[in-house]
C-alpha cells in the first residue's frame, strides 16, 4: 500500500473534522485513501475504516464505563448543548437518528447493487480479523500506542495549565472526550467535552481554570490538526477544495 497516500489521507480527515461535524473527514479519509490505492472500492475501504473504529469504540466504552461505575458521572449525561439538546427533544432526536439510518441503509443498498461483489469487496476491510496475531501485532498494537499518546499529551497539557497531572485526571478528561464524541453536532464536540470536564474535575481547580485548560487545549489540538490535514490535503490534491475531488472522484 502507498503509505505516503494512507497518511495524507489520516491527516486531512482529521483536519476535516476539527471544523466539520458529524465525522466529515471520515468521508475524506475514505475518498483520498481509495484515490491512493489502485483498483480499491469504497466498500473495502469504508470496512477498513469500520474496523479501526471498532477498537477506538472498546477502549472509549471501557474508560466511559469505569467513570460511570466509580460514581463520576452525572446522573442524566445533559449538561451541554449536544446531549442536552437530545434529552429535550427526543422526538426529534429519533426522528433524526431514524433519517440518518434509513440513508445508511440507502447507500448500503445501491452500493449491493452497483458493485456486483459487494459483500467480498466488504470482508476485505476486514480479512486481517483472520489471522488473530498479525491483527494484534500491525493494528490493535499501534492503535494502543496512539491511545497512550493521547494520554501522555493530556498529562502535560495539565501540567502546562497548573492542574494536578495525574494518570486518573488524564484518564477523566479523556472521558470527556470520548462522551463528546457520542453526539458529533458541533465540531471537535467543543462545548460538550467542556461540560463533561468542569464536572469530571470538579474538586480538582476552579471553574475558571478548568474551562481555561479545557478550551486551550482543544483550540491547540485544533490548530495542529488543521494545519496538518490541510498541509496534507494541499500535498495530495494540489489544492484545499477537497469537496471537488468527492464530487469528481470515480465511483
Amino acid at each position: 500500500m502507498p503509505w505516503r497516500s494512507i497518511v495524507g489521507a489520516v491527516f486531512a480527515g482529521v483536519g476535516v473534522n476539527a471544523i466539520i461535524p458529524a465525522r466529515s473527514g471520515d468521508a475524506v479519509r475514505v475518498v483520498l485513501t481509495k484515490r491512493g490505492i489502485e483498483g480499491s472500492s469504497y466498500a473495502t475501504v469504508a470496512s477498513t475504516v469500520i474496523l479501526l473504529s471498532l477498537f477506538d469504540f472498546v477502549v472509549a466504552t471501557c474508560l466511559v464505563l469505569w467513570a460511570a461505575a466509580t460514581g463520576q458521572l452525572p446522573k442524566v449525561l445533559g449538561p451541554s448543548f449536544d446531549f442536552g439538546w437530545a434529552f429535550h427533544n427526543p422526538g426529534t432526536f429519533l426522528k433524526a437518528t431514524a433519517l440518518v439510518l434509513a440513508v445508511l441503509l440507502v447507500l448500503l443498498l445501491w452500493f449491493a447493487e452497483q458493485i456486483g461483489d459487494f459483500r467480498a469487496r466488504l470482508a476485505q476491510g476486514f480479512a486481517i480479523l483472520r489471522d488473530r496475531r498479525a491483527y494484534f501485532r500491525r493494528v490493535a498494537l499501534w492503535q494502543a500506542v496512539d491511545w497512550s499518546f493521547r494520554l501522555v499529551a493530556i498529562f502535560f497539557f495539565l501540567r502546562a495549565f497548573g492542574l494536578p497531572a495525574t494518570i486518573h485526571n488524564a484518564l477523566l478528561v479523556q472521558v470527556s472526550a470520548g462522551l463528546a464524541s457520542l453526539l458529533p453536532i458541533s465540531p471537535s464536540g467543543i462545548g460538550t467535552e467542556q461540560a463533561f470536564l468542569l464536572y469530571l474535575l470538579r474538586d480538582q481547580a476552579s471553574r475558571a481554570s478548568l474551562l481555561g485548560f479545557s478550551v486551550g487545549m482543544r483550540i491547540t489540538i485544533i490548530v495542529v490538526n488543521l494545519a496538518l490535514g490541510f498541509t496534507a490535503l494541499l500535498v495530495t490534491l494540489k489544492t484545499v477544495r477537497w469537496r471537488e475531488h468527492v464530487a469528481h472522484s470515480p465511483r
